[in-house]
């Protein structure tokens, strides 16, 4: 079994969400990561998107997708969650009334949720009005949302893989055909572990949805019979901190200072750097995500420059995640002939024989199933393939695990 993710660097609680943590984590038994995520998501989806991080002809805005993922239904997610609803109430009512939302049930209902006015739309005093297009959508029962997209026809994995992005949201529907543009969607579920590897199937894996969410574990911290005793003068800075950020925050392109610049060129390599297996898939927007949580930060400070401070808090962030999504999926390459061939080959350094491999399966799978499956182990770098003398006869086709080659 994998480990659990070891504890952040502390360069991930930079800045009023690192305040925000602080002054909360002793007063719940909420996990710390679960309190430093919500509070990253909903400030960077409240902020809108008049700041970015200009890349080629993209932009990058501050909303964000996270899961939290529990080991069990005990990890305090919820409550981890009521803290982050209470600050952003007591700093903009109007978002946390209006909008954060729930139940996601199809992409149309997504984008009726942002959706542009339609002719002749009007408000009740006659003027055919902007519409908020923020909207932080909260799930305390993401498996539910994973069940949904297994559904034929459900329309919510494009809308939702689009809104991360920042396209415009729209469904082509002769009757009643909806379109958003401009919209700035932030999720956050909960879910777990259990239940995610059971709901999420190689489709979404494949496709990307499922890698516009950071992954997050997260577990109960404390036990507090009688709960926390937080004092509302306890984050009376935070507040305003945060307040000073929001009307900072349509500053436009904001832009990696030089010394980040240099930072980034470092460590871009290795974030970009492709890895096998259902991990590999789940973090493959690793680059994408630390330069959107480095914006967060920076933002949250009412900087025009994205710091070496921020993009440090970012990357301490990205790790965390990494090692999450390791703790959920392992080595796992989602092929279960290629998983339970690599369960009997790693720890065997001298590698194992084809005979081995079929008697692995009683004999039962195919020549051409197992071909297939050696070879995704190949291509994955796990396996190398090597001969081995045997007597007088033809040598023995050996798989060898490719540490052990």
């Amino acid at each position: 079994m994998t480990a659990w993710p070891a504890a952040p660097d502390d360069a991930a609680f930079h800045g009023p969400a690192g305040e925000f943590v602080v002054r909360t984590e002793p007063h719940t038994e909420a996990d710390p990561m679960a309190l430093l995520m919500q509070f990253l998501v909903g400030f960077g989806t409240m902020a809108g998107r008049h700041g970015y991080w200009p890349i080629e002809a993209s932009r990058h805005h501050p909303n964000e997708f996270c899961v939290l993922v529990g080991a069990s239904g005990k990890g305090r997610k919820g409550s981890s969650w009521d803290h982050v609803e209470a600050i952003l109430q007591q700093v903009d009512a109007v978002f946390a009334e209006s909008g954060v939302v729930s139940g996601l049930s199809s992409g149309e209902g997504l984008i009726a949720q942002v959706a542009d006015p339609a002719p002749g739309d009007h408000h009740e005093d006659g003027e055919a009005g902007p519409v908020d297009k923020r909207k932080l959508v909260v799930e305390p029962e993401f498996a539910q949302v994973m069940k949904v997209l297994a559904r034929e026809g459900n329309t919510l994995s494009p809308v939702i893989r689009n809104a991360w992005d920042g396209k415009t949201l729209q469904t082509i529907n002769k009757n009643s055909p909806q379109r958003a543009t401009g919209a700035h969607i932030g999720i956050v579920g909960h879910i777990t572990k259990d239940e995610l590897l059971r709901c999420l199937n190689a489709t979404e894996l494949a496709n990307g949805f499922f890698n516009r969410f950071l992954v997050i574990a997260v577990q109960r911290s404390k036990v507090l019979p009688f709960g926390g005793a937080l004092d509302g003068d306890d984050l009376a800075r935070v507040r305003e901190r945060l307040t000073i950020a929001l009307r900072a925050a349509g500053a436009g392109a904001v832009t990696f200072s030089a010394a980040a610049s240099d930072k980034w060129v470092e460590v871009y390599p290795a974030l970009s750097e492709g890895r096998p297996g259902m991990h590999g898939a789940a973090t493959a927007r690793a680059e994408a995500h630390t330069a959107r949580l480095a914006l967060i930060y920076a933002l949250l400070d009412a900087s025009e420059h994205i710091g070496t401070e921020h993009l440090d808090a970012a990357l301490a962030v990205w790790a965390y995640a990494d090692q999450s999504a390791r703790w959920i999926f392992g080595d796992s390459l989602g092929d279960p002939t290629a998983d339970d061939i690599w369960a009997l080959a790693k720890d065997r350094p001298a590698g194992i024989s084809r005979t081995e491999v079929r008697d692995l399966f009683s004999r039962n799978k195919r020549a051409r199933e197992i071909d297939r499956a050696l070879g995704a182990l190949v291509d994955a770098g796990r396996l190398h393939r090597t001969t081995v003398a045997d007597g007088p006869g033809r040598p023995a086709e050996m798989w060898v695990p490719a540490k052990a080659a």
